[in-house]
């Protein structure tokens, strides 16, 4: 099965040659699963001809803002919205979960109660929690039409949202692993506040749900493939 990945941004260029870029964790998560991937450069104005290039879609994080007044942004919003007029199924992370609400009517704005960083307890709607590395100031505040809150925190409401089988989008980074997110704090950590720095630090370590989230995000966008 094909799937696109959007790339909206890039990881710090120190941290590149050994951890790869966001499109390069995406696919290490998934690996394993059945999947092929090509990488769309959307925020270097590399865009699919349709949204049936591929049976599903990733939208990758971004250090950018998706109320910035980027190119990039209203196109990919309409790709986001032609995916889900087709049923094909998109999948967005940190800003991809952002930039799949602000497409479909919800809004989002840097966080008046600022930042989220590090190994975070993100409680399932069903009782369970996953416990996932976060890094985030800008998150969703109104929700749009047919989505439904699945995750959250104290600190983030609307942490992750389902669409159905069109869309699944979770505000933290399941495809970052605890040594990636040091190289962030190292690289920069100097935007974040003391406080939240310094919890970061002392809560990387700790165990993550990645084959939880795997299985989730896999059966998903797995949702998406026609027979043959």
């Amino acid at each position: 099965m094909k799937i696109g990945i959007l790339q909206t941004g890039h990881a710090p260029e120190s941290l590149i040659s050994e951890h790869g870029d966001y499109n390069d964790m995406f696919t290490a998560l998934l690996g394993g699963q059945g999947f092929t991937f090509d990488t769309y450069a959307v925020l270097d104005g590399q865009m699919p001809d349709s949204v049936h290039d591929a049976q599903g879609w990733i939208i990758t994080g971004s250090r950018h803002g998706v109320y910035e007044p980027h190119d990039w942004i209203a196109p990919l919003e309409d790709f986001i919205r032609a995916c889900f007029t087709a049923d094909i199924p998109v999948l967005g992370i940190c800003f991809g979960h952002q930039i799949m609400a602000q497409a479909l009517g919800g809004k989002v704005e840097k966080y008046s109660g600022g930042w989220s960083v590090g190994n975070t307890d993100y409680a399932l709607k069903d009782g369970n929690h996953l416990k996932l590395l976060a890094w985030h100031q800008d998150q969703v505040v109104e929700l749009p039409a047919g989505a439904e809150t699945i995750a959250s925190t104290d600190h983030c409401r609307y942490a992750a949202l389902s669409y159905g089988k069109k869309g699944l989008s979770f505000q933290p980074h399941p495809e970052f692993d605890q040594a990636f997110l040091r190289g962030l704090l190292e690289t920069r950590g100097s935007v974040l506040p003391k406080d939240i720095k310094q919890q970061a630090y002392e809560t990387v370590d700790e165990d993550l749900s990645t084959d939880k989230i795997i299985e989730m995000f896999a059966a998903f966008l797995k949702s998406g493939e026609k027979p043959a």
